[in-house]
């Protein structure tokens, strides 16, 4: 997969934070990770990443939170972002494209389907 810059991934439970990172680097992917909503926004600031992968059930700022701001921040506002998250139910889905993600993955992540949606969302 060619993709131009980092992906950050924002994930605060660090089993899953680790093990998506394994699976990402060996798809030849770079990875910069945060452990909060806060913690991204600093780092969408500094390293312009490709594409956020965005744990929506965050401390210090929820995901919900981050997104809705990242997206009125003229710096990091073009910067796609994947919702990551347990609740799989269409509201979640709608209220996660309202609070500023440019797509939906639920947990388990299913990797090939988010390879293809990072895919998707980077070349477009």
């Amino acid at each position: 997969m060619n993709i131009n810059g980092p992906i950050l991934l924002v994930e605060d439970n660090e089993l899953n934070r680790d093990m998506l990172t394994r699976r990402l680097v060996r798809a030849g992917l770079e990875v910069i990770a945060a452990g909060d909503g806060q913690q991204a926004l600093q780092l969408m600031a500094e390293h312009s990443p490709a594409i956020v992968l965005m744990d929506m059930n965050l401390p210090v700022m929820d995901g919900w939170t981050a997104c809705r701001q990242a997206r009125q921040d003229e710096q990091i506002q073009h910067i796609p972002i994947i919702a990551l998250t347990a609740h799989a139910m269409e509201s979640d889905r709608l209220n996660a494209l309202e609070a500023g993600c440019d797509e939906f993955a639920t947990k388990p992540i299913d990797f090939p389907e988010l390879l293809a949606k990072i895919e998707r969302l980077v070349n477009a």
